[in-house]
């Protein structure tokens, strides 16, 4: 019984994950489908492209509870299984970057799409361990200040592993919860290789300060982004 509630735990976690936050966000604030914008991400950076500095934040703000609630469930429905709450929280990542409610038909095949999982893993990593909630204030700075969401999500994502391992090796929180880190932040360098490559031919977008005058597109790169 403890099998089969953990693996359908890690499931619902998956679902929560799933819920296309920035797509109700879109949908609700302008009208348009998010899906169709710039790189067609539903995370909060391109929610705010979309729809504007507001519509990004409660995307991101809801991609982060999404994340704290899927593992605080199964922690509350499986206790004392410290892999399953770690696996639930890569499942909840994994739903957020591939969302079963957001499945389409391609020439090659069934596709799933959804964003690069940052906030969701933040949120998560604040269900395992809530003293780790000390990355989100390094979020606006790296967003806003290096300019490049892309390197803003991976380097919380490290901070945040980094930080889970710290907790892990001093006794304070089991180690698989540190593992979880790890499988995140894969999460995120996959969903990123776009962007990645375009920083590496000095083609990435940059982030603007919220409000500031928009910038067109240098012609020939490519608009989209996390």
């Amino acid at each position: 019984m403890g099998t089969l509630a953990g693996v359908i735990s890690i499931g619902l976690a998956y679902v929560i994950g799933s819920v296309p936050i920035g797509l109700l966000v879109v949908r609700l604030a302008s009208g348009k489908n998010v899906l169709n914008e710039h790189s067609g991400r539903t995370g909060g950076t391109n929610v705010m492209r979309t729809a504007g500095f507001w519509a990004g934040l409660a995307t991101a703000i809801g991609d982060l509870l999404k994340g704290f609630a899927a593992v605080w469930l199964v922690r509350l429905l499986v206790p004392g299984f410290p892999w399953t709450h770690a696996l639930a929280g890569v499942a909840a990542v994994l739903g957020h970057n591939h969302s079963v409610f957001l499945m389409e038909r391609t020439p090659a095949g069934l596709r799933l799409r959804g964003g690069a999982g940052g906030a969701t893993a933040v949120g998560v990593g604040i269900g395992l361990w809530p003293p780790i909630a000390w990355v989100i204030p390094l979020v606006p700075i790296l967003m806003f200040g290096v300019g490049y969401a892309s390197v803003t999500t991976l380097t919380v994502g490290g901070l945040m592993t980094v930080g889970l391992a710290l907790a892990a090796r001093s006794g304070q929180i089991p180690w698989p919860y540190a593992v979880y880190g790890l499988g995140a932040v894969g999460l995120m360098l996959l969903a990123l290789r776009p962007n990645l490559d375009r920083l590496r031919r000095g083609e990435e977008r940059r982030v603007r300060w919220p409000f500031s005058k928009r910038e067109a597109p240098k012609p020939g790169t490519d608009p989209g982004t996390a």
